[in-house]
């Protein structure tokens, strides 16, 4: 489901959810219990040592004054040094060790989770923006700091320390006590049920942290669209309607936070009222001291300190949850080489390609492919045309292993595609796009994105014959030239280029040219071509291209329309049909009755002195080299 989807879940109860995120937790739990069992024992000397404070109290107020002890004022001096000491200690322990534990925590959930979103397959990043995957990996995993860091360990030492102030305070006054917990008890179901309404609010928040950073993303990549169109400003105002959107939510959170603190403020004056009154009476009545009563207030703030921690921690736990939920939303998606279908393991393929009936929908109601069969040999190009939206870019995402076909089968070498380890077939795979995407890196980095551990002879060869070293060595630094984001640095030619080495260095036996000069002028066109041909040899290539006059030297060329194959042949025989493909070729270079048509392939050259001349010419310009162009 798309990020920006609305909830469709029931609402669950606190206790259902923290049931369902139980594994999950026991899995974040379980390798740093060690850690974690070291943090509650610290954080129990801590808390036990700051009761020696009030526990002190009461001897100096009424041995020490009231019996002129004087002999016990430095031992109790001393202890309540030491006491402060050891606090000291296991407090800076306790950030050392938590702490530092909890941010290596969020450093190993992070790269588990790119790991993870980096092997899902292509239609979960059609259904989710880029920048809601990135709020996903970088901002969802940063709350679960809270649950194994010094928060919740710190939130459970004042539990204990509340536990044993509750012992002490008895041992002083049992009725002051009494109404002490009550009153406790009562504000503690309070808060359980707010925590439950604030989950579901924090929930939202991420998703629409998610969306805001989405757009924004969006926004600064496609900032020469939005400057060419003067959409600043309403792109400004699609940011700022999302920002109102996460401003509307931490008002509320911010209001319950409010209520609850308002509401423990409340608690602890009903509570210091109640004991001051009950224990002015007891004094009166001699059944309790001055001291005992002094200790007793000391100790009440132990007992009503967990009440305000809940209320701060308690709400970053909460948002810890919440993110906890976002993260393992995302880990629960089953990654494409993950599926039990695939177990066949290929060697070297040899790159034979049988589209047998296959049709394919994304939706599971609306058919894309109906009905698609055909065969491609190793070394042969196939070129895929037609209308947009006919279905050429889906056969390409199945040749690719992006999707399985819905009925029917895509085989290579024989081996139903969906059977096969992604790994073993993808690396045999090579892809150039119209759109060529770079990396913030050098052009040598760039170039061996396809095959890291290439020695710099091989990168060099393939720079070589994709024309790479005709603009990289005129570079002041060349091959270390940082080429800028998604190739900004560079010309859309040069780009190109960088995408047919890197393709090049690959060495796939099967290559997928996605209107891969479409986008260029003449002369980068014809430079390219040279490196595509070189590329191509050898290779079963799959070719999508509006412009016909690219793929006339395809062994074979599908018309694609409405998802189904309606002609097939070579570039001479479907012109001689004059069927769709001849209307498509002769409304982009009109009536050409001065062109020729691929030889060997029964062609008719026309009868004509301009058109022989033409064919003539035709010929010779076509380079052995020259697989595509015209």
């Amino acid at each position: 489901m798309a990020d920006n989807d609305p909830p469709t879940k029931p609402k669950t109860k606190p206790v259902a959810r923290l049931r369902a995120l139980w594994p999950e937790l026991r899995e974040l739990f379980e390798p740093r219990r060690g850690l974690l069992a070291l943090g509650l024992v610290l954080i129990a000397i801590n808390r036990v040592a700051g009761l020696v404070l009030p526990a002190c109290t009461r001897y100096v107020i009424d041995d020490v004054i009231g019996k002129r002890r004087v002999d016990l004022l430095l031992p109790l001096l001393g202890l309540v040094v030491a006491a402060t000491f050891v606090q000291g200690i296991t407090s800076f322990a306790l950030t050392q060790t938590l702490s530092k534990a909890a941010q290596r925590l969020i450093a190993d959930l992070r790269r588990r989770v790119q790991e993870h979103v980096g092997r899902l397959p292509v239609t979960y990043y059609d259904a989710n923006k880029t920048g809601s995957l990135v709020s996903r990996i970088m901002s969802d995993v940063e709350g679960v700091r809270n649950l194994v860091g010094t928060g919740l360990v710190e939130f459970v030492g004042g539990l204990l320390a509340a536990a044993v102030a509750l012992v002490l305070m008895l041992r002083i006054s049992a009725a002051m006590t009494g109404v002490t917990v009550a009153t406790a008890l009562l504000f503690a179901f309070v808060l359980f049920r707010a925590f439950g309404t604030m989950r579901p609010i924090f929930r939202e928040r991420g998703k629409i942290q998610a969306d805001v950073t989405g757009r924004l993303t969006e926004s600064l990549g496609g900032v020469r669209v939005v400057k060419g169109y003067h959409a600043e400003g309403r792109e400004a105002a699609v940011f700022a309607s999302g920002v109102g959107r996460l401003l509307e939510n931490i008002m509320k959170t911010l209001t319950a936070t409010s209520v609850l603190s308002l509401s423990s403020t409340l608690l602890l004056g009903i509570v210091g009222a109640a004991v001051l009154y009950v224990g002015a009476r007891q004094i009166l009545a001699g059944s309790l001291t001055i001291g005992g009563l002094f200790t007793y207030t000391i100790l009440l703030g132990f007992l009503v300190a967990p009440v305000f921690q809940i209320v701060s921690i308690g709400t970053q736990l909460t948002e810890a949850l919440a993110g906890l939920e976002r993260t393992q939303e995302v880990l629960r998606e089953r990654p494409e080489d993950l599926d039990p279908r695939r177990t066949i393991v290929l060697g070297r393929i040899e790159g034979h390609i049988a589209f047998e009936d296959v049709t394919f929908s994304y939706d599971g109601v609306r058919e894309v492919l109906r009905g698609v069969s055909f065969r491609s040999q190793p070394g042969t190009a196939t070129a895929l045309v037609g209308p947009s939206g006919s279905g050429k870019s889906t056969i390409i995402g199945l040749i690719a292993a992006f999707h399985v076909p819905t009925g029917g089968a895509v085989r290579v070498d024989g081996v139903d595609l969906s059977t096969v380890r992604i790994d073993s077939y993808r690396r045999q795979l090579g892809v150039v796009l119209q759109d060529t995407f770079l990396f913030d890196g050098t052009i040598r980095e760039n170039v061996a994105f396809s095959r890291p551990e290439a020695s710099e002879e091989e990168v060099l060869r393939a720079c070589r014959l994709s024309r790479v070293d005709e603009f990289a060595e005129h570079f002041e630094k060349g091959y270390e030239t940082v080429v800028g984001e998604r190739g900004v640095k560079l010309s859309g030619g040069q780009r190109q280029r960088v995408s047919i080495a890197r393709a090049i260095l690959a060495d796939p036996r099967i290559l997928i040219l996605d209107e891969a000069t479409s986008s260029l002028d003449s002369e980068s066109e014809a430079l390219i071509q040279e490196g595509l041909a070189h590329l191509m040899r050898g290779r079963t290539t799959f070719v999508i291209a509006h412009r016909l006059s690219t793929i006339r030297r395809a062994e074979q060329i599908l018309v694609i329309e409405a998802g189904r194959v309606v002609e097939r042949g070579t570039h001479g025989s479907l012109y001689v049909a004059q069927g769709r493909y001849y209307e498509m070729y002769t409304r982009q270079h009109g009536v050409e009755s001065n062109l020729f048509l691929a030889p060997g392939e029964g062609d008719k050259v026309p009868e004509t002195e301009e058109g022989r001349a033409a064919a003539g010419a035709g010929r010779a310009a076509v380079s052995p080299l020259r697989i595509l162009g015209s």
